[in-house]
């Protein structure tokens, strides 16, 4: 019977521990998939973001994390994450006394519920991506499997290019209907998806998610693999793929971004290489010599998006304007330069979030209200140039969709004021620490980690400019895996 007994403790913990690493891996190839159509109506099933990781995320909150979370002690930027999160509560529930009046049949209680809910899984997969790895194998095992997720989305992403670089109406369909199973929304005929909603989302998790740590990878010469080929590792061919396959999101932002981390990794993270190691070198003409490299690379990258943008009209007109606008005076020019790309919905939707905040300066409107305040504070100007915004306002039967800032700056100003605002960066500076931390700490390992944590914050800085969801999982797989890696190198410093 006592045998018995010590069997069944003995099982008892293997069994947790295999469950819970089934649901990890499974939770990390998921990521990729972001408007998952399966989803119940009561678990956010009319909403735009949709991560199939939802659901091994909650065994996994229900197993593993909720424990260690009651039961050990937390990473003091886990700590700075809690102050937000109280004042986004505090924010959106004094909003809800306010007599707002609903919009396109959504009332102020069904948003605020669904806002806390979208902060409650964002801050639930930051919890799990910290708190899940034990040691350093962990963590590289947690990368290994994301990189594998990564690489099934580019690999469909690439099946997608096939169409746009030569159209096939066969293809297409295919392609399409096979989609709808991953995402609710049906492909683009000129763009790449990949597995999510939209290309700007793909190109989103292209370069925050994968871009920092396989540059880091590169650059430190590191590999979380134990194939090598001289210079070659699955990292350095992840990127090339990545590279290659951004352009045809024909994402302007994930563009932006691709650009330049290449320039800051190439010009402050590029070690000297191995024929230079140990030989002094004159630092203006290393910086020279990676200036002329970040050129080379920059002048490739280009002729790549110049090939791709001959598959777009619309993404064309970044250079097509030149040839067919005169200069009427600077700033005019590039206000007009800035019109004709379609920038003009997104400049409304920033300024009427700078409104709201303006009129509601310390706690904001309280998170999901935005929307209903954007008619009111919306700036004058004619709607007959922003199609987009029109649209949003007077919504077709069945296409009624409420209009967020599409700016994570201006939408914390507008719905959560200065005082939630600072509490955010306050804990983005506590993760901007942990990263300079890394960057400091010995060896190679701790090298890499510290490359690419710099530049995931340095792509969440430009990314948070295009994006303002708290559900879609990019930002906190950054923080997460930045605040792991601070936190297992100070917890064995010893380890090289």
């Amino acid at each position: 019977m006592k045998a018995d007994v010590q069997q069944l403790s003995w099982s008892k913990p293997r069994i947790l521990s295999a469950v819970s690493r089934a649901c990890w891996v499974i939770f990390l190839l998921s990521l990729p998939v972001t408007s998952f159509p399966f989803f119940p109506g009561s678990f956010g099933g009319s909403t735009l973001v949709r991560p199939l990781a939802t659901y091994p995320l909650l065994v996994l909150m229900g197993l593993v994390i909720l424990p260690r979370f009651l039961t050990r002690p937390l990473p003091r930027t886990l700590l700075s994450f809690l102050p937000f999160v109280l004042v986004a509560v505090a924010t959106t529930l004094l909003a809800s006394l306010r007599s707002i009046e609903g919009l396109q049949g959504v009332s102020v209680t069904e948003r605020m519920v669904r806002a806390l809910a979208t902060l409650g899984l964002g801050g639930s997969i930051y919890l799990a991506i910290t708190l899940w790895p034990e040691s350093r194998e962990d963590l590289r095992f947690s990368l290994r499997w994301l990189y594998a997720g990564f690489a099934i989305a580019l690999f469909w992403g690439t099946l997608q290019t096939v169409y746009i670089v030569h159209f096939n109406s066969d293809w297409f369909e295919l392609m399409s209907t096979a989609q709808r199973f991953i995402s609710t929304r049906r492909l683009f005929t000129n763009r790449v998806s990949g597995l999510t909603y939209e290309p700007n989302w793909f190109a989103d998790q292209i370069a925050l998610i994968l871009l920092p740590w396989l540059l880091a990878a590169v650059l430190s010469g590191s590999s979380v693999f134990r194939w090598r080929w001289r210079f070659f590792t699955l990292e350095g061919l992840l990127l090339g793929w990545s590279i290659v396959l951004l352009p045809f999101t024909f994402s302007r932002a994930g563009l932006l971004i691709l650009f330049v981390l290449v320039v800051f990794a190439v010009l402050f993270f590029r070690g000297p290489g191995r024929r230079a190691a140990g030989i002094p070198q004159d630092g203006a003409i290393l910086f020279l010599r990676r200036l002329v490299e970040v050129l080379a690379i920059l002048a490739v990258l280009a002729g790549g998006i110049y090939f791709a943008g001959t598959r777009n009209v619309f993404f064309a007109r970044i250079w097509d304007f030149f040839q067919h606008r005169p200069t009427q005076g600077y700033i005019h020019y590039l206000g007009e330069y800035f019109e004709y790309l379609g920038f003009g919905a997104r400049f409304a939707y920033w300024g009427t979030a700078y409104q709201v905040y303006e009129d509601y300066p310390l706690l904001g409107v309280g998170l999901g209200n935005y929307a209903f305040y954007f008619e009111d504070k919306l700036p004058d100007r004619p709607l007959a140039t922003v199609p987009e915004v029109l649209r949003l306002i007077v919504p077709e039967e069945g296409r009624n969709r409420l209009i967020t800032a599409k700016n994570l700056y201006l939408r914390l100003l507008a719905e959560t004021g200065l005082i939630g605002t600072a509490s955010f960066l306050a804990f983005v500076v506590a993760i901007l620490g942990c990263a300079v931390y890394l960057w400091f700490s010995p060896g190679r390992e701790a090298r890499f980690w510290g490359i690419g944590s710099l530049l995931g914050m340095l792509a969440f800085s430009l990314a948070a400019f295009s994006f303002d969801s708290f559900a879609v999982p990019n930002m906190w797989v950054v923080f997460g895996f930045i605040t792991a890696a601070a936190r297992l190198w100070r917890k064995f410093p010893a380890v090289q």
